[in-house]
C-alpha cells in the first residue's frame, strides 16, 4: 500500500520555477506507476503527469507539456514534478497519486489511483 506525502509547494512569482516531492512510506513504490493532479478552488482535480512503474515512460496532460517534468527515484522512494515558467493559473493544491502495483498502460483518470497524498498548495502571483 502507497502512503504519499508532499513537500515544496509555496509562493513563487509567475515565470519561476518550483520542485515538488512526494515520498512514499509504503513497501511497493517501485512497482506503483505514480502521478501528479492538481486541484484549483471551484475545479475539478485534473491530471498532470504520470511516469509507469517501469520508470521509462512519463507523460503529461497536453496543455502543460514543456514547462512541467516528472521523474522518479526509486531508490528513494520519491517521485518528483519540476515546474518551469508558472503562470498564475498553475495556483492549485498539487496532489501525488499511485495507482495498484503493476498496473498496465498510462492512466490518467482520478479512479486509476486509489493512493492519494495530503496535497501542498502552490501559489503563483503575477
Amino acid at each position: 500500500q502507497a502512503l504519499l506525502a508532499e513537500s515544496g509547494g509555496g509562493p513563487v512569482q509567475a515565470g519561476g520555477s518550483l520542485r515538488l516531492s512526494c515520498v512514499d512510506s509504503g513497501r511497493t513504490f517501485s512497482d506503483n506507476t505514480v502521478g501528479w493532479f492538481r486541484q484549483s478552488p471551484g475545479k475539478e482535480r485534473e491530471f498532470v503527469a504520470g511516469i509507469t512503474w517501469t520508470g521509462d515512460s512519463p507523460y503529461y496532460a497536453d496543455s502543460l507539456k514543456g514547462r512541467f517534468t516528472i521523474s522518479r527515484d526509486n531508490a528513494k522512494n520519491t517521485l518528483y514534478l519540476q515546474m518551469n515558467s508558472l503562470k498564475a493559473e498553475d495556483t492549485a493544491v498539487y496532489y501525488c497519486a499511485a495507482t495498484v502495483p503493476r498496473a498496465r498502460g498510462v492512466p490518467s483518470r482520478r479512479n486509476d489511483f486509489p493512493y492519494w497524498g495530503q496535497g501542498t498548495q502552490v501559489t503563483v502571483s503575477s
